[in-house]
């Protein structure tokens, strides 16, 4: 399946908030389970403006190196600092 428009993820999110389940909605969208509920989690935490983001954001070094550090020195797991961090996906590419 193609990537998901701005309209459709907001859709995703207010179906789910009103109760839809996982299941329907990854039939009904073809993407996986754990990715709507990030997809939650993301709009929950950072509002519906976390959907507006550029295709390829930059990150420069020192903002990609204190991500990092938040979890291999600090110990957060990666979905807290992804969702925190306001990243696309939780894991990197």
């Amino acid at each position: 399946m193609s990537k998901l428009t701005y309209e459709e993820k907001i859709e995703i999110y207010n179906k789910r908030k009103a109760g839809e389940t996982l299941n329907t909605l990854h039939s009904k969208y073809g993407i996986t389970k754990h990715n709507i509920q990030y997809l939650v989690w993301l709009i929950d935490r950072h509002g519906f403006d976390i959907l507006k983001h550029t295709k390829n954001k930059y990150y420069p070094s020192y903002q990609k190196e204190r991500i990092i550090n938040r979890v291999l020195l600090n110990n957060e797991s990666i979905q807290s600092v992804s969702v925190d961090e306001g990243l696309p996906s939780e894991y990197y590419d």
